[in-house]
């Protein structure tokens, strides 16, 4: 089931998208995913009518992880960490689907990742790999921006990775996913149309279950709540007027615009 977010120029609301007659359709659905029961408006709207949204803004946080494929780690100049490395990015930076990219005034390196993003459904502490599933709402495609030149600059990576618009998110939430197949799914990005990352979710080192275990060790994960898994190798920087395009296998394609103001 795709669940996806939406206006058609009135207040946001909630949909189902599914396919009718060779067309895409959005069934609207009252009620919150997350937290209520669903049930269906009689709203129908093709989708090409409405403008998604972010399908989730998440009210407590968006944990990230770092270097969790071998070859990114040794693009950027690094190995994996014996330990995990976790992050967070603020609710503030998410967009959706369409949402230009703000270029922060202090960087001029920003760059592109594609990442499997998770969307918790239950409140999750010291959850074993095993119960994960029955914690997690769904996936969606996530693009973790982050600003090189102040990485490399600071030890701490908030300017790098915190700023406004810097987690894109969508096209909406994916519910029936196989993340564990041992194949993975397949994740790209592209800017322009031009390749930049062609990789696939079975390189993770270490797999959605393991990390949001271990995340739930640190840190209590909330309904909403997003946790970005890492990206494959072939990262690289963006530039004002370009257009990113994040695909992952069995969710679809997030289209961000990149702008400087």
């Amino acid at each position: 089931m795709r669940i996806a977010r939406f206006t058609t120029g009135e207040d946001p609301m909630y949909g189902i998208v599914q396919e009718k007659d060779g067309q895409d359709m959005v069934y609207g659905i009252a009620g919150d995913p997350l937290y209520t029961e669903i049930r269906p408006t009689g709203t129908v709207v093709p989708l090409e009518d409405v403008r998604l949204l972010a399908p989730v803004i998440p009210r407590s946080k968006v944990v990230c992880v770092g270097r969790n494929y071998a070859a990114h780690a040794a693009e950027m100049g690094g190995e994996v960490p014996e330990q995990a490395l976790f992050f967070l990015k603020p609710n503030t930076a998410v967009v959706g689907p369409g949402d230009p990219v703000t270029i922060p005034p202090y960087s001029h390196e920003v760059s592109l990742e594609a990442e499997l993003a998770v969307v918790m459904k239950r409140m999750a502490k010291d959850v074993a790999p095993e119960d994960v599933p029955e914690a997690v709402l769904g996936y969606t495609c996530a693009n973790d921006l982050t600003a090189r030149d102040s990485q490399r600059a600071e030890d701490q990576w908030f300017r790098a990775k915190a700023f406004d618009t810097s987690c894109p998110i969508g096209p909406w939430i994916e519910t029936d996913l196989e993340v564990a197949a041992p194949a993975g799914l397949s994740i790209s990005s592209s800017v322009d149309g031009e390749v930049a990352q062609d990789g696939t979710t079975s390189d993770m080192v270490r797999s959605v279950a393991e990390l949001i275990a271990e995340i739930s060790t640190v840190v209590t994960l909330l309904p909403g709540d997003l946790v970005l898994t890492g990206t494959p190798a072939g990262v690289r920087t963006v530039e004002a007027g370009s257009s990113i395009d994040i695909t992952i296998e069995g969710i679809g394609t997030l289209t961000n615009p990149v702008v400087r103001r």
